[in-house]
């Protein structure tokens, strides 16, 4: 294979930070990773992280947005939300207690992925959770 070409396929979404758009943000993933063992896992994943950006930054505000991406590959479906920032700190994976009413959203996230990376910038943050396609295959991943 050349150096430049690559078999994975990328899709993108852009929503407004309406609470209703996670909905929508799930039936997306849904649609795009129809057939793959790895649909209700994204789902999942997608909503969690589409909510955390609506409630907790500026995503929510009356002119925010947020960003998914789904980016899949022999090796792994990668998913990733990026919301428009406006807080002070950085999202962080927190293993609440199992009654907390808050908090448990990057846990469960982290749970769910194999690998999940918070990436931060003057914009906002984009966490991204990978699922590794060697796992389903009782395989350890790297």
């Amino acid at each position: 294979m050349h150096e430049y070409t690559s078999t994975a396929r990328v899709w993108g979404l852009s929503c407004p930070g309406f609470p209703e758009e996670v909905s929508r943000a799930r039936r997306w993933t849904r649609d795009v990773l129809r057939g793959s063992p790895f649909a209700e896992d994204a789902e999942l994943i997608v909503s969690e992280l589409s909510a955390n950006a609506i409630l907790h930054t500026a995503s929510g505000l009356e002119s925010g947005s947020f960003h998914l991406a789904v980016a899949v590959s022999a090796q792994v479906v990668a998913v990733s939300v990026t919301d428009a920032g406006g807080t002070g700190t950085a999202p962080k994976i927190e293993h609440q207690d199992q009654d907390a009413e808050h908090g448990r959203g990057l846990g469960m996230v982290s749970a769910i992925a194999h690998r999940v990376v918070v990436h931060d910038s003057e914009a906002g943050h984009t966490i991204t959770a990978e699922l590794f396609t060697d796992a389903l295959r009782g395989g350890h991943p790297c």
